[in-house]
């Protein structure tokens, strides 16, 4: 049984919820003033919810729209605390649920031809030729799973069959 969802947690629970080293979540609480876990006797950090919609929302701008530490930190005093800790949890490609796509800023990390490294929007179709390599891909797993079935098949009536004879 988990923790109630307005519960406190130690770093280790965070870390391991966030897939994330402890040292991350410490370098991130220098990079970003406005995440201040609670913290008791000996140092120990003890994160509030409010705590972990911030944290997810700085993991998602960084490993998931391809933000550099400078880009959210440009964000969280641009757009505010309440905007990155909803950003988690909006469909990708929306701002503020507008559809008007993600927020641009300089902080974003560029590839060689300019263009945003990481994932491709969720909202993005493919193209033509994307498309044909995409039905090629499902012709060929369609030939693997009708092969893969008969050989299932086949090969229960054989151990049927060779049961039968061991036994007569």
């Amino acid at each position: 049984m988990g923790k109630a969802a307005d519960a406190f947690r130690t770093i280790s629970e965070v870390a391991d919820e966030l897939d994330v080293q402890k040292h991350v979540l410490r370098f991130w609480e220098n990079k970003f003033p406005q995440l201040h876990p609670m913290k008791r006797g000996g140092g120990r950090r003890y994160y509030r919810p409010e705590d972990m919609d911030l944290l997810r929302g700085i993991q998602h701008l960084l490993r998931n729209e391809g933000y550099t530490i400078k880009g959210v930190q440009k964000i969280l005093r641009e757009q505010g605390v309440d905007e990155v800790k909803r950003c988690w949890q909006r469909p990708a490609g929306l701002k503020g649920g507008t559809g008007e796509g993600k927020p641009k800023s300089p902080g974003r990390r560029k590839g060689a031809r300019g263009e945003a490294r990481g994932r491709p929007h969720a909202s993005a179709a493919p193209g033509p030729a994307s498309q044909r390599v995409i039905a090629a891909a499902i012709r060929e797993l369609e030939v693997c799973r009708r092969v893969l079935t008969e050989s299932a098949a086949g090969g229960a009536s054989r151990r049927v069959g060779s049961r039968a004879r061991q036994r007569g």
